[in-house]
């Protein structure tokens, strides 16, 4: 079972840039999906970003243009890139890892972004 442990959240201001990593205790090159998800307070957890092993990339509308979702096979890492975060954008983000399509995904324990001046 592949662990996933996130870093890079903090708070930041409005317009500011983070960018988060999700390093993996495996290799990552055969996982079908590598995303990112978030969870702010009193809301359902929503798909932030999404990248397949053959890197085609997904994002939820309102991050498009905005994030930007990598994978490095050969560091078992995956980013993602926030820039001008918005307030709306504060939530605990997690990654997940889906080794297949339709397989349950494996999760990490998730890193606070916060957006506020």
């Amino acid at each position: 079972q592949v662990q996933l442990v996130e870093t890079g959240g903090g708070l930041v201001q409005p317009g500011g840039s983070l960018r988060l990593s999700c390093a993996a205790s495996g290799s990552i090159s055969s996982i079908y999906a590598m995303g990112w998800y978030r969870q702010a307070p009193g809301k359902q957890r929503e798909l932030v970003a999404v990248v397949t092993s053959n890197d085609n990339t997904n994002y939820a509308d309102s991050v498009k243009g905005r994030f930007t979702i990598s994978r490095d096979n050969a560091k078992s890492t995956v980013y993602l890139q926030m820039n001008n975060l918005k307030p709306e954008d504060t939530a605990v983000y997690s990654c997940s890892a889906q080794p297949y399509p339709k397989s349950p995904r494996h999760w990490g324990q998730g890193t606070q972004v916060t957006v506020s001046s």
